[in-house]
């Protein structure tokens, strides 16, 4: 059995892995909100274990077995999502904490259940993949708004920012999975984004742009 710190260590190591070909340790001090040292003695605990390859200043990467650990997290998280936004009706700005909980107490049994009772989702409510029970999962080729141009469109599909704010924001602004938009023009002076909805036009900074991701 694995802790539940482990479990988020794994969780985080995969999330940053497709940026870099080895993750650092003040990469997962960041994004776990730590110390240095306390994200060293856990890599320590996980290489031991034989979840991940850890060669100390040479960064990390997950083994096999802590990938297949990683992907069964995160398929319990996006599972919980989908259950909570698409069966409870809550926001999809409202479920990431209560998922986080939910993780970590769910067997494989009931979540194997949860996922025939859903239908076998593809996608949670932030538009992200769902791993099956064999941890595979479909992706899309998809881009950040912010690197397409003036006339392009596409539909939005995914947010790199999971936070309430940022969710609360798109939902306001009727930014939401599903929607499509076409790029009318770019801000030369601050990069900022004009899109053009079904039914309205909006201004979006480079930051939301950087956030928000397209199938074209």
């Amino acid at each position: 059995m694995n802790t539940l710190a482990e479990e988020n260590y794994l969780k985080s190591i995969y999330h940053l892995s497709p940026d870099v070909q080895s993750v650092s340790t003040n990469q997962l001090a960041t994004l776990l909100n730590t110390k240095a040292s306390s994200v060293t003695d856990m890599l320590k605990k996980l290489a031991d274990k034989q979840l991940i390859n850890y060669t100390p200043y040479q960064g990390v990467s997950l083994t096999a077995a802590g990938e297949k650990i990683a992907i069964n997290i995160i398929r319990k998280h996006r599972l919980w999502e989908y259950f909570l936004v698409e069966k409870l009706k809550f926001k999809w700005d409202e479920v990431h904490e209560m998922a986080e909980e939910m993780e970590h107490l769910s067997s494989n049994e009931l979540i194997n259940r949860l996922d025939e009772f859903m239908g076998y989702p593809k996608y949670d409510p932030h538009g992200d993949p769902i791993p099956d029970g064999n941890g595979l999962f479909k992706t899309h080729d998809l881009r950040l708004v912010s690197t397409i141009e003036v006339n392009e469109s596409g539909t939005i599909w995914g947010v790199r920012n999971h936070t309430p704010a940022f969710l609360q924001y798109l939902e306001k602004h009727n930014l939401t999975i599903g929607k499509i938009i076409i790029v009318t023009e770019i801000i030369e002076f601050d990069h900022s984004m004009v899109l053009q909805t079904e039914d309205k036009k909006i201004q979006i900074s480079r930051d939301v742009a950087n956030n928000l991701l397209i199938a074209l």
